[in-house]
């Protein structure tokens, strides 16, 4: 047991700083990998990587040399099956580091209208109310930290303030926009009758229609928030993160856009958006 100890002191004592350091960085970008593929079609292709390797180092173990001599054949050329079978997810990955805080020493960006922000999102909730209780399908995405100029270009270019009755408006069944999404930077509606990438996570529920999964499929690729308001049921949600939290409240719905899109001081010092409102409208 001494000489096993021994042994294994002799070894760590080779370790170095710059060891551990390399250690936790290929950890973190292994980690960072499995996340970005969990739920997708490269999820079930990564198992299938890991199981031949799996069996790669068992065939070499075994001394199983006409197995093991196929196994390594193929992964020679694995670099560029992986790139092939690969593609979007590394698109997503690359696309992910070019266009969100990852490169945010690089950007310089403006100070948000807080006052416009808020406002746009008392006016959306309000509209989200309303087309709820009349099943009007609708898709808003709110811009933060990401450049969404290309989604944006996809539309039809608008530059508006936001209100209630405009939301209304271009969600109305019959008008030629209802069917795209609508973004707002900074408290203003850039564009409407965009479109949205759709999400390819694979445990979606398969109730979710398109408006859904283009909701949360822009949450995946952008730093953005999605709202959705149902055309079948009239449930509101919200697509943060890649991740969707359905059948919310008006007050729920501002809350978390408040939380989300504020700065923390700023939303403590109103209790609620609409009761802001109100007090602004007596003005």
């Amino acid at each position: 047991m001494r000489k096993v100890l021994d042994y294994v002191w002799q070894h760590l004592r080779l370790i170095t700083v710059f060891d551990i350091i390399d250690i936790i960085l290929v950890a973190a970008i292994i980690f960072y990998i499995l996340k970005l593929v969990r739920g997708t079609t490269a999820e079930y292709l990564l198992k299938g990587v890991l199981v031949l390797f799996a069996a790669l180092l068992v065939s070499g173990i075994l001394k199983l040399n006409i197995i093991n001599y196929l196994l390594t054949s193929v992964f020679q050329i694995g670099i560029l099956a992986i790139v092939i079978l690969f593609q979007p997810e590394l698109r997503n990955i690359l696309h992910k580091f070019g266009t969100t805080h990852h490169l945010k020493l690089f950007r310089s960006q403006e100070k948000e209208d807080n006052r416009a922000i808020r406002l746009a999102i008392a006016n959306i909730v309000d509209a989200c109310r309303a087309m709820s209780a009349d099943k009007i399908g609708a898709l808003m995405v709110f811009q933060r930290e990401d450049n969404v100029t290309s989604v944006a270009n996809s539309g039809t270019a608008i530059d508006a303030e936001t209100s209630a009755e405009l939301i209304k408006n271009i969600f109305y069944p019959k008008s030629p926009l209802h069917d795209g999404a609508v973004i707002v930077t900074d408290g203003r509606i850039r564009a409407a009758g965009c479109i949205l990438p759709l999400s390819a996570n694979l445990n979606i529920s398969k109730e979710l229609g398109t408006r859904h999964r283009a909701a949360l499929g822009m949450s995946e690729a952008y730093d953005s928030i999605s709202v959705v308001v149902s055309e079948e049921n009239g449930y509101i949600s919200l697509a943060s993160g890649g991740v969707l939290k359905r059948r919310l409240s008006p007050e729920s719905l501002e809350k978390i856009l408040c939380d989300q899109l504020l700065p923390k001081n700023d939303v403590e010092q109103k209790n609620t958006i609409l009761d802001w409102m109100k007090g602004w409208k007596k003005k």
